[in-house]
């Protein structure tokens, strides 16, 4: 019989520290997946399934971070995929997140000017990354003649 730990536990906790690669049925908080994990064949095709499925979503993101949209919300959710299993997803995972909220704190902080310059300047890249895409792609079909008239003549598109 295995050890059991208490319930108060933060399972979770315990597996971005133990230094182990895979999270084993002892660092979850879900019966399911602690069941699953028990056994050594459905951990290893569980594992399997959210490797790759971690990847096509990670794939996916970064394929749309050059592009208007989440693209980075993408990758992060891919990365919370595989941080679910993977020890070294959690703990990049988590670095991310500290980094992310540093910089919200720094933001936070900073006079309303210097907020209000951040935000144009994110807009102007946005705008910028948009007028690039439709630079390579062309003006797509589906707008409207009007605004697709506007776009060739005012922007070089």
């Amino acid at each position: 019989m295995s050890p059991r730990q208490p319930d108060d536990v933060d399972r979770n906790e315990i597996g971005r520290h133990d230094h182990n690669i895979l999270l084993d049925q002892y660092d979850d908080d879900w019966a399911w997946r602690r069941k699953l994990r028990s056994n050594p064949t459905t951990a290893r095709l569980y594992r399997l399934a959210v490797g790759a499925l971690g990847t096509v979503i990670v794939v996916g993101g970064l394929l749309l971070v050059p592009l208007p949209g989440p693209g980075w919300l993408i990758v992060f959710a891919g990365l919370a995929v595989w941080a679910s299993e993977f020890e070294w997803a959690q703990r990049l995972l988590d670095w991310v997140r500290a980094k992310v909220r540093a910089w919200n704190d720094w933001i936070r902080a900073q006079a309303r000017w210097l907020q209000a310059l951040a935000a144009v300047v994110t807009a102007a890249f946005v705008v910028a990354v948009i007028w690039a895409v439709l630079r390579v792609s062309g003006v797509p079909g589906f707008f409207p003649d009007g605004l697709e008239s506007f776009l060739h003549a005012n922007l070089g598109l």
